[in-house]
């Protein structure tokens, strides 16, 4: 078939889908970048034409454009390539606001191209062992699932993934970096949630030493569209963890708890005495595999997610499917960290989610802007923690200020 020619936008986290395009079937053909040394580096490196301008970029000859720039600028920047007649991976979150997602999820319906939510943590081999398990009817119909994504880091190392008074790191609420908790619960029950609560924690001594304002942990409870109960949990407090269990009317499955990314690697399944089947033993621990592909999965970050949403996202082009994360999850699970921060910040009220395939509902919030980001065109500026706008100490700033330096950020907000 046709190679796919695909540009990568971002040459940090970019680069591993630059690197993994080959073993998809997909030509990297273009980087875009707007810090012009680094990104000369990674052309020369990869043999590939470099723009700083996302619009001359666009005007390469390729068919799709992989989206590793900035958390909170996806939406536009997917809109515009899918308007320039390119498919799209966009990384996490899809959207920053709910109206971008209402944009977005038209954009595509309008130019029917494809779009997919490079959301890798449903393609480690635990999560798919545990959609397998799932499907083949094993624990029944899912009733409470808990998701975790926790990922403390040094203050350097927050400091160096932040560069600038106004990165999108330092204004962050906890809630909107939520689908690497929420996306492997939906991808193994294919249940959709439909009302969301969100509390936050607001640990701000956990921010000294960086230019962060927003609060540092958060929890949001997800009614899903089956009547059951997800947990969510992030954001960086003190304990890694990176962890999911499934409870369903027949038994229950997670992954076993342990240091680092995913623990020991087991999968853990278990029934009660009257809810197994004949002969199924009450509880088993085991160490799941790859069901095809392991050989290109494990050597790909993210515990193989990697290599995965690549690899789906070529499919979809090849077969002009829509891909399991489509434009319309990729928003809903997005929008739940948008609509779970409002109501951290009215403490825990609920909010309903829109189904955003249905154009009578999304019209609804085609004008909600509200965003924390300073750089956000918005009529409704949101506090990044609930105890309000939080300015960092000087002393932070400095400290911070001297990493960014070091790294050899020259941005105007240094």
């Amino acid at each position: 078939m046709k190679t796919i020619k695909v540009g990568v936008v971002g040459i940090k986290r970019g680069m591993s889908f630059a690197f993994g395009a080959e073993n998809a079937g997909m030509k990297l053909v273009a980087l875009c970048d707007i810090w012009e040394e680094k990104l000369k580096e990674a052309g020369k490196r990869l043999g590939v034409e470099t723009y700083t301008d996302y619009d001359k970029f666009l005007e390469h000859d390729m068919d799709a454009v992989v989206l590793a720039n900035y958390f909170h600028q996806h939406a536009v920047f997917a809109i515009k390539a899918l308007k320039a007649g390119k498919h799209v991976l966009s990384e996490t979150m899809s959207n920053s606001t709910i109206a971008e997602g209402v944009e977005l999820c038209r954009t595509v319906e309008k130019t029917g191209l494809i779009y997919m939510l490079a959301e890798n943590y449903p393609y480690t081999v635990f999560n798919m062992e545990m959609k397998h398990l799932y499907k083949s009817g094993e624990i029944g119909e899912v009733t409470y699932a808990e998701g975790e994504y926790n990922h403390p880091m040094p203050p350097e190392s927050i400091a160096s993934l932040s560069p600038g008074i106004n990165h999108w790191r330092n204004w962050i609420p906890p809630t909107y970096y939520c689908t690497h908790a929420i996306a492997p619960l939906v991808y193994i029950t294919e249940k959709m949630p439909v009302k969301v609560n969100g509390f936050s924690i607001p640990f701000q001594e956990i921010n000294s030493k960086t230019a962060r304002r927003g609060d540092t942990g958060c929890v949001i409870l997800c009614r899903m569209d089956n009547g059951a109960v997800f947990r969510l949990f992030g954001l960086i407090l003190p304990g890694h963890s990176n962890w999911y269990r499934i409870h369903g009317t027949k038994g229950a499955m997670e992954i076993t708890r342990g240091p680092g990314y995913f623990g020991p690697g087991l999968i853990r399944v278990w029934h009660e005495a009257w809810t197994r089947e004949k002969n199924q033993p009450l509880e088993r621990t085991y160490v799941p595999e790859w069901p095809e592909k392991g050989d290109l999965a494990s050597k790909a970050g993210h515990g193989g997610g990697d290599f995965w949403v690549n690899w789906y996202f070529a499919e979809a082009i090849r077969t002009g499917k829509q891909p399991f994360l489509n434009v319309y999850r990729a928003v809903a699970m997005s929008s739940i960290g948008i609509l779970a921060w409002k109501s951290a910040l009215e403490d825990g009220k609920p909010y309903d989610v829109p189904d955003f395939s249905k154009e009578s509902e999304r019209k609804k919030y085609e004008n909600d802007d509200a965003s924390p980001f300073p750089d956000a065109q918005t009529s409704k500026r949101l506090p990044s923690s609930i105890l309000g706008f939080i300015k960092p100490k000087p002393e932070d700033i400095a400290f911070a200020r001297k990493i960014w330096k070091k790294m050899g950020y020259k941005g105007k907000d240094l």
